[in-house]
């Protein structure tokens, strides 16, 4: 008896997989969660865009290929993916936010859908990715209380946001010749980006309003290389991406209502900037390195261009675009996993994966003329094989993450955050054939 296997392409399999993909699109519209005053500032909190074995490893991933995981963060690493395979990766998360300021704290608690992604190989030396995550967060609501130095008059101001940005890609990645790959993501972008600040004053009867409002549907590309060279039977990698400067095709607009509660009446003044948000020219540049099949390294440093972007403002009753009110941000990330004996064949934990990475980036956005918040960030994960009648190619991935946001006089934030992912790996393509 000899038994051959056959890569086949089974075409009911892959349309049932992306109609099921397709409905779990319509549940990403809801935002992964976020309830930081920061995020009023630019477009938001913005998303790391990785997926769960990044998360567990810092973040870290520009030059990670592996043939078993879907890795956005770099789409040269589709060209790396098993030919006998379809993989689905989703993830949630949830939080729980520490704000502190003045001897003050506060806690407050959020979560939600964090990504769902595919892959396939779909000829030699190509792979083919998609999926659908969040690109900005939006959500705060808070008050504060001011007094003019120049009387005894109090202003109270009530900031409330939400919305975001989302993306919905399609990637492919490219194997030229051995050692060297491309590869390219196309992403449509949609979302509703909402803000608003009343105030009014001790001794005024009047309220003003100041509401804003943008609508993104548009899109946006991301490019990306990787040199993998052996040595010996280890492997070095090195990876980067860059993301050109790109219009949004949003009309921010602006409405100031002066309302007067003892007449019950209100003014209303309107504006709108045409074509008025962007996003950055961006690149990184990651190096990684593979000690046989038990440890993998990596590190990542990626700036965004933000400062050369002009973003809407309301100043002296006018509502424009004004420069300076961003700024470069850097990122740096660094990361590790360690799988204890994975040629084992007898225990489950012998293919446990251990992760464990940091990071550390500057603020987008300047608050009153002065730096936002840095960050840093440390996290632990697990890769627990899931084992079935077939194989455990699978995994649950789970991993616990602390971030700290801090700048002098302003809050400061500690976040621990707890990420669930699904990776779902099985032979798809490859039937057997018995002889």
């Amino acid at each position: 008896m000899k038994i051959f296997g056959k890569r086949t392409i089974n075409m009911n399999k892959i349309i049932s997989c992306l109609a099921v993909f397709s409905m779990t699109t319509l549940t990403a519209f809801a935002q992964s969660g976020t309830n930081s005053p920061y995020s009023q500032y630019g477009l938001g909190d913005l998303s790391d865009q990785g997926v769960g074995f990044n998360k567990g490893m810092g973040g870290v991933g520009l030059a990670f290929r592996k043939g078993n995981e879907v890795n956005p963060m770099n789409p040269a690493s589709y060209s790396s993916i098993d030919s006998i395979t379809m993989i689905f990766d989703a993830g949630l998360s949830g939080q729980i936010t520490n704000f502190s300021e003045g001897g003050r704290k506060l806690n407050a608690k959020s979560g939600g859908f964090d990504y769902v992604t595919g892959a396939l190989r779909l000829i030699k030396n190509v792979g083919v990715s998609f999926g659908v995550m969040p690109l900005s967060n939006i959500g705060y609501e808070y008050t504060s209380t001011t007094s003019r130095l120049d009387s005894e008059t109090s202003v109270y101001s009530e900031y409330s946001g939400k919305g975001g940005l989302n993306q919905l890609f399609l990637g492919v990645g490219w194997r030229v010749f051995k050692p060297l790959s491309v590869g390219f993501n196309v992403s449509y972008l949609w979302g509703d980006i909402e803000k608003s600040v009343s105030s009014v004053s001790s001794s005024d009867i009047n309220t003003i309003y100041k509401d804003y409002y943008a609508s993104v549907s548009n899109y946006k590309f991301d490019f990306g290389v990787q040199f993998a060279q052996p040595i010996g039977k280890d492997m070095l990698t090195i990876g980067a991406v860059f993301s050109p400067e790109h219009k949004l095709n949003a009309d921010p607009e602006a409405r100031i209502i002066h309302k007067n509660s003892s007449i019950s009446k209100s003014d209303t003044t309107s504006f709108k900037i045409t074509d008025g948000l962007s996003l950055p020219t961006s690149f990184g540049i990651g190096v990684a390195y593979q000690k046989d099949l038990r440890l993998r390294v990596g590190a990542d440093f990626r700036m965004q261009k933000w400062g050369s972007l002009a973003f809407p403002t309301f100043n002296n009753n006018s509502y424009s675009l004004k420069e300076g009110l961003l700024k470069d941000s850097y990122k740096m990330n660094v990361g590790a996993e360690w799988i204890p004996n994975p040629r084992s064949t007898r225990s489950v934990l012998h293919h446990v994966r251990y992760r464990v990475g940091a990071g550390y980036s500057t603020p987008y956005y300047y608050i009153e003329g002065k730096d936002g918040p840095k960050e840093i960030h440390l996290s632990f994960g697990l890769g627990i094989p899931i084992m079935n009648g077939y194989n455990n190619r699978s995994l649950l991935n789970v991993s616990a993450e602390w971030q700290r946001r801090s700048a002098d006089n302003l809050i400061t934030e500690n976040t621990f955050r707890l990420n669930i992912g699904l990776t779902f790996n099985e032979r798809w393509f490859s039937k057997m054939k018995v002889e």
